[in-house]
Order: structure tokens, then sequence, then C-alpha cells
């Protein structure tokens, strides 16, 4: 799987909350740009009215949902433009002395790289809200957004603009239950999440893992998915596994003074095989040792480290 940059500063950055302030200074080029504007005597545009801006009059919106793109469809597109020009133009909105991308963002990024210094726009007026929806759509309909950027999207929608899911499915043409399962993924791990983010696990493996509740187990098991390259099935049967486990019945009573014995010795079998492995110890000297493999490959493993072990020690 090919692994793309990652959260950055995390989901709070991703889709900021409304409370988020703008810097009122802007960069130098912005003010370079609208003083450009004024010697030349531009008229101020009408909304509606497509015209061209220049590039540096132009900045993405912050809030937007994508947070990622790749650089090689880029250039591919960056190449296209330096022959045919941006055929569809960009959607922006004035935001003091520059205007602020509503949906085109990838077009804008990829006229910097074919090196073109003015676009073409259509400049509307959107509430916040609007703004977030629109860039949300754009971004879905060509598959632009990582799961989890869109089940961050979702979530904003609900919580910061209160809309029902069934206004979030109508608005981005999902069904419900699409919009429910996107917005579970959020309740994974973070660093589940992030190898999500980095196409290390797909979103079968990722909805499978929603079985385990331990945080930390959730993470090493998607470690496991992504190291032994385990399918959606294999994970499906290995949740079900550690779910029957949890339900088995309370461990006999044992005496506490041994406890740490019994978990030293198991912390060294683990080192030794790889792999979890528990001691149940009862009060009558006897007990038993659990082995834990999450594959076939893993057990074959297992199976030639004993083989290997000397008959003497045996």
């Amino acid at each position: 799987m090919a692994v793309k940059k990652g959260l950055g500063k995390g989901l709070d950055s991703l889709i900021p909350k409304q409370s988020s302030v703008r810097n009122s200074a802007e960069p130098s080029a912005k003010a370079a740009a609208n003083s450009d504007a004024k010697k030349t005597g531009s008229r101020e545009p009408n909304l509606n009215e497509e015209i061209k801006l220049k590039l540096t009059q132009i900045e993405p919106n912050r809030d937007q949902p994508r947070k990622k793109f790749d650089e090689e469809s880029l250039m591919e597109l960056a190449d296209s433009i330096r022959q045919f020009g941006v055929i569809q133009p960009l959607i922006v909105q004035k935001k003091g002395d520059y205007y602020e991308i509503i949906a085109g963002e990838r077009r804008w990024r990829a006229a910097k790289l074919a090196g073109l210094k003015e676009v073409p726009v259509i400049i509307h007026k959107f509430s916040e809200q609007q703004s977030v929806e629109i860039s949300l759509i754009e971004n879905i309909q060509r598959e632009n957004l990582n799961p989890i950027e869109e089940a961050a999207a979702y979530k904003r929608l609900l919580t910061e603009f209160h809309l029902k899911q069934e206004e979030v499915a109508e608005r981005v043409s999902k069904s419900r239950t699409a919009v429910t399962n996107s917005m579970r993924l959020l309740k994974l791990d973070e660093r589940v999440q992030q190898m999500v983010v980095e196409d290390k696990l797909s979103t079968g493996h990722a909805r499978a893992l929603l079985g385990i509740a331990d945080p930390e187990l959730q993470y090493q098991c998607a470690r496991e998915i992504f190291d032994k390259k385990l399918s959606v099935r294999d994970v499906e049967r290995l949740v079900k596994v550690l779910s029957s486990e949890k339900k088995e019945k309370p461990k006999p009573e044992t005496d506490s003074s041994q406890d740490f014995i019994y978990q030293d010795l198991a912390e060294k079998m683990k080192s030794l095989l790889g792999t979890k492995v528990s001691i149940e110890h009862k009060n009558n000297n006897k007990g038993r040792i659990v082995i834990d493999y999450y594959s076939n490959e893993e057990l074959e493993r297992l199976m030639y480290l004993f083989q290997s072990i000397p008959a003497d020690h045996q």
C-alpha cells in the first residue's frame, strides 16, 4: 500500500472548530496583489461573475475537509493545464483583501505548478456552513477524501452546525447508514486512524477493528494486519476470537503473592516466542499456558521454534 502524508496535528486541525480565529495579518504577497489591483484601477468584480484573478490573490479555505493532495496526480493535472488551461473556473468568495477557495483548490495548486499567473474564477458569497458543505460534496464526488477526513467532515456538520444525520446524508447523496458507518471510524484509536490515513489499513480492516474496545489491543492488531497482510476476513475471525475470550468465565482465585512470579515468567516466554503468552495458575499448583497466534503463518513459526529446541531441554 502506498504511504501517504499523515494527520499532522491531529483531527482538531483537520476540522477546525468554529471558534478558531483567522490571523488578521495576511502574507505580504496578498497585500502586494491588492496594491497592484488598486494601481491598475481594476473594478470590484460582481457576484456570480466569471473573471480572472492572479494566483497571489487567492488562498485555500483553511476549513475545507481535504488536507492531503497526491503529488503525482497534481503533476498530471498541471501537465494538462499547460496544454489546455484551467477549463473549469474555481469557486471563490471575498475574504478581506484576498479571495478564499470554496471549490477548486486542486486546480489552484496544479495551476501554480504549471506556472500560470492567473486563473478563471466565479465569485460567490457563502455562509460558513455552506462553504463546508460545498467543499465536502466536491471532494466526496471526486473521491478525494480519505475515510478519516470524510468522517470528521460529517461529524463537524452534525456537531457544529447541528444538522441531523438524514440532512447530512441528503446533502452528500449518501444513505444515512453510510454516513453513520463512516463516523464510527472516529471511535478507533488515533494511531489506528493514522494508519487508515496512511493507507496502511483499508476501511474494511478499520471497521472490523471496531469490535475491539481496548485501544492498545486495537492498535496491536492493526500492526499485525499491516505486518502480516491479513485479509478483512482474517481480521473478522481474529476479533471474534478475542471477543469470545473476554466472555470466558472469571479466572479462579490464586495466591496474589505468586502473581508477580507468573507474570514475569509469561513476559519471558513472550520475549522468546514473539507473541502474547499468558499463564493461568491455580491454587493446586496446576494451570495452563496460553500462547496466542494470529495467522497460520505465525502458528507454523511457533511450531518451528518448538521443534528447534534441543532434546535435552524438552
